[in-house]
Order: structure tokens, then C-alpha cells, then sequence
């Protein structure tokens, strides 16, 4: 991936095609969930945005992707994240343990609910 990337697309365009499939699944759910976001590239990794804030953020790397839904989600369903490597701000996982969309649906609109909540 280039360090000039500058659109959601081209970052995608740059992943590995397995990496690539998945986080285009979790992308459009994103969109389903909430249809007003606004795609942008922040800190050099795909961002969806709400109410000019950042809902999710979401990488590759070479062995694994990685899913930013806020700490504040990551710490509400920390029981429903075993399994799974976290950080305060990310969830990483693996082609062979996606992240399940219902955990998807609960992370994001946790989050958003945050954000509609002007939480800081």
C-alpha cells in the first residue's frame, strides 16, 4: 500500500484479495447500519465517519486485519471479544475467525449511539 493513498477504494485496491473480501463486507454492513456515514482515510487506514466524528476505522496487515469501533465499545462488549486479541482501541482478528456481523452490528451502534450522545 502506498503512503500517498488517498480514497477508501485505492487503500482497498492495495489489501490482499482474501483481506480484501472481508473488509468490504464489513464496510458495506457499516453503510447498512448507517447510512449517513462519510468514507475518509485517517491515520492512513479507511475511516467511516458520523457526524464528522470517526465510528470505525479498519486494516490490514500481512497476516491479520484489524477493526476500530472506539474503546468505549471495545470495553462494553469485552465478554463477546475472547478470542480475540484487543487493544484499548482495536480488535484484531484472523480469515479463519472473522468477526461475526452481529457482533459488527453491536459494536458500531454502540458507537454510534456515543457519538449521537456528543460522548467525548
Amino acid at each position: 500500500m502506498s503512503e500517498k493513498t488517498m480514497t477508501v477504494n485505492e487503500y482497498l485496491d492495495g489489501v490482499d484479495p482474501d483481506f480484501r473480501t472481508e473488509l468490504e463486507r464489513i464496510r458495506k454492513l457499516v453503510i447498512e447500519l448507517v447510512p449517513s456515514v462519510e468514507e475518509s482515510m485517517s491515520y492512513r487506514m479507511p475511516t467511516l465517519k458520523c457526524k464528522d466524528r470517526a465510528l470505525v476505522y479498519f486494516t490490514a496487515s500481512k497476516k491479520h486485519m484489524s477493526f476500530y469501533p472506539s474503546s468505549w465499545a471495545i470495553d462494553e462488549f469485552k465478554d463477546r471479544l475472547q478470542g480475540y486479541k484487543t487493544s484499548a482501541h482495536a480488535i484484531q482478528f484472523i480469515l479463519d475467525k472473522p468477526l461475526p456481523t452481529e457482533l459488527i452490528e453491536d459494536l458500531v451502534l454502540f458507537h454510534k449511539r456515543q457519538i449521537d450522545e456528543d460522548r467525548h
